[in-house]
């Protein structure tokens, strides 16, 4: 398997690549930080970057490279289990709704109908506002928000899975619906779910910056990209690495992991692999 993914495009690879060492810094961070988040160097406020500083210091002396070193632990956290909760949620309400399918779809699919029309950046702030600030609020708000996109694909899918002949011949042989969708349909759409997952990730992480940087997210000493970016948008005129450091980490990330999705699609694409 690891064999033929090495024929995933050069932009995949190099997105892959990046995604793993920005995962490594931030489980590392304790480890290869030089500071940690909250230590104040009053004798450095508003540094520049340099070398006790490689990324300069905020307003109350924190080194930000550190700070953005833990602060992927948190954005790459809450972007990682929210899309993987979300894609779990949206992957059996989906296949439920699509299998059964007649009234019990159309019921199910309203509910998904009704969520999905709803604006996602207000739902989120009002999830937010009631849970209050916090990593726990905002994982609840991106996974609430995420789980209905997840349940309309996997719900096509099923269906156009479903009427395969493998699956008449399953049902056929007396098997259950238990084991039909989850031991005949599901393990179909692994490409499929792959795919999701590495374009929702970058999509959540998006968002829990978003919320962070209008003042929702993460709340102090704890940061966040967003909460960096934020930081450094209020001093941007006289300290514009104050927000250019956490905006292109934001902006690597979300890019590494779009390359991956794309390399992940276009491979997983019969008719892409075809006309290569």
């Amino acid at each position: 398997m690891f064999a033929e993914l090495g024929n995933l495009s050069r932009s995949a690879k190099w997105g892959a690549v990046f995604v793993l060492l920005i995962s490594a810094a931030a489980i590392l961070a304790p480890l290869i930080a030089p500071y940690s988040y909250e230590t104040q160097d009053t004798a450095n406020v508003l540094a520049s970057p340099g070398v006790e500083h490689w990324m300069g210091s905020d307003r109350l002396g924190r080194d930000l490279y550190s700070r953005i070193l833990y602060g992927a632990r948190v954005s790459l956290s809450i972007g990682i289990f929210t899309t993987a909760l979300a894609l779990l949620i949206g992957t059996v309400y989906g296949a439920v709704s699509g299998y059964i399918g007649g009234r019990v779809d159309q019921a199910m699919m309203r509910i998904v109908d009704v969520v999905f029309s709803l604006p996602d950046l207000l739902m989120i702030i009002l999830i937010t506002v009631v849970m209050g600030r916090g990593m726990m609020g905002i994982f609840l708000a991106l996974t609430l928000v995420s789980w209905v996109s997840v349940a309309r694909l996997v719900r096509g899918e099923v269906l156009r899975i479903k009427e395969f002949p493998f699956i008449e011949a399953a049902r056929a042989l007396g098997a259950s619906h238990f084991r039909i969708v989850f031991r005949e349909i599901l393990p179909n759409m692994v490409g499929l779910l792959m795919v999701t997952l590495s374009f929702r990730i970058p999509s959540a992480i998006l968002a829990e910056s978003t919320i962070s940087f209008i003042g929702l997210g993460i709340s102090p000493p704890d940061s966040s990209w967003g909460t960096l970016a934020n930081d450094g948008w209020k001093a941007i005129k006289f300290y514009p690495h104050l927000i250019f450091f956490p905006s292109l980490a934001i902006f690597l990330t979300i890019l590494a992991f779009n390359f991956l999705g794309e390399g992940l699609r276009d491979y997983l694409d019969p008719k892409s692999r075809l006309r290569q």
